[in-house]
Parts: C-alpha cells; structure tokens; sequence
C-alpha cells in the first residue's frame, strides 16, 4: 500500500509516532481498525453495510 500526503502531515505524524514510541505501521493499522469498526457500526444503523459467511449469501442479502 502506498499513501501520498503532504510532507509537512507525514513529518508530524512520524514524531507523534516517535513521541509515544510506537511504530508508524502499527499506529496506521490501529487506525485503519477503527475506521471498519466505525463504518460497520455506522452500517448497522444504516443498513448499509453487509455481513455474510459466503458469496451466495451475500448475493442473496444484496438481491443479486
């Protein structure tokens, strides 16, 4: 993966990471977890997000 941002965000955030002592890899997948847990919350009350076991589950969910 491969994210682009500007220089002076990325400079910030590498010493926050180095401030608390953790590594940058791990904070972003910290993060990314809480945006799914979010957006799935979010879908449940929405109704838009969609949970199956299998393909033909989720096709029959989405009436496809």
């Amino acid at each position: 993966m491969s994210i682009k941002m500007e220089p002076e965000l990325r400079d910030q955030f590498m010493a926050v990471a180095a401030a608390h002592h953790r590594p940058v890899a791990q904070i972003i997948r910290d993060l990314m977890r809480l945006y799914i847990a979010d957006t799935i919350r979010q879908g449940l009350k929405d109704e838009d997000v969609f949970h199956a076991s299998s393909e033909p589950e989720l096709f029959k969910q989405l009436e496809i």
